[in-house]
């Protein structure tokens, strides 16, 4: 073989090589910059999307549902029955594990709301155990709420932006109005009633 045609093929087949890892390159580059997006919260969307609660721009962050449990509680009033459950992402988690407060920027607190309901066959069927006992579970949902830390967006309101959402729709804006001067009282705690739900010894 011609050696020119030898240092040619040899050239060219460096050129591809380099090729092929630069489109690996760029692969890799792209399924991080969309796994980075995919994990961060969607918390900034405009105000005025129809998927966005009114004042602060939140909408429903992906995979909420499947984030750490921070705490459960039961509300009830003459006119609510809840069972009611607070999951945080990770910064939350952390927050809450360490007792860090104020929570820091990019915390986000889910509170998932249930309509309370019994069941008489269940109360029968524990009964032998936990004789008299009459027991609740959660039934349909009625809401979602969310609180979004963000310091320099939402510092008229604490540092917090909040959202309430029914059957995946933002509530009015008397709703979200209402927020701010709902958590106020929590202000020693930066504004979040909830406490971290210890695991059992």
């Amino acid at each position: 073989m011609n050696p020119y045609n030898a240092r040619a093929i040899r050239f060219v087949a460096a050129l591809a090589g380099f090729a092929v890892i630069a489109v690996g390159a760029v692969c890799i580059a792209q399924s991080a910059a969309q796994s980075a997006q995919e994990s961060a919260p969607h918390a900034n969307a405009a105000v005025g999307s129809s998927n966005a609660s009114p004042i602060y721009g939140v909408t429903i962050p992906p995979g909420y549902r499947d984030w750490e449990l921070i705490s459960l509680n039961h509300l009830v009033t003459d006119k609510v029955g809840q069972l009611r459950a607070q999951f945080g992402n990770d910064i939350a988690i952390k927050a809450f594990k360490e007792g860090t407060v104020p929570f820091p920027d990019g915390t986000i607190i889910a509170a998932v709301h249930w309509n309370q309901v019994s069941s008489k066959e269940t109360d029968q069927l524990i009964g032998g155990t936990f004789p008299g006992a009459h027991s609740v579970f959660a039934g349909s949902p009625a809401n979602v709420q969310f609180m979004v830390k963000n310091s320099k967006k939402y510092a008229a309101t604490g540092g917090w932006g909040f959202a309430d959402f029914k059957n995946g729709k933002p509530s009015d804006l008397a709703v979200h109005e209402a927020c701010f001067p709902c958590h106020e009282p929590a202000k020693a705690h930066d504004f979040v009633f909830a406490h971290y739900a210890p695991a059992p010894p």
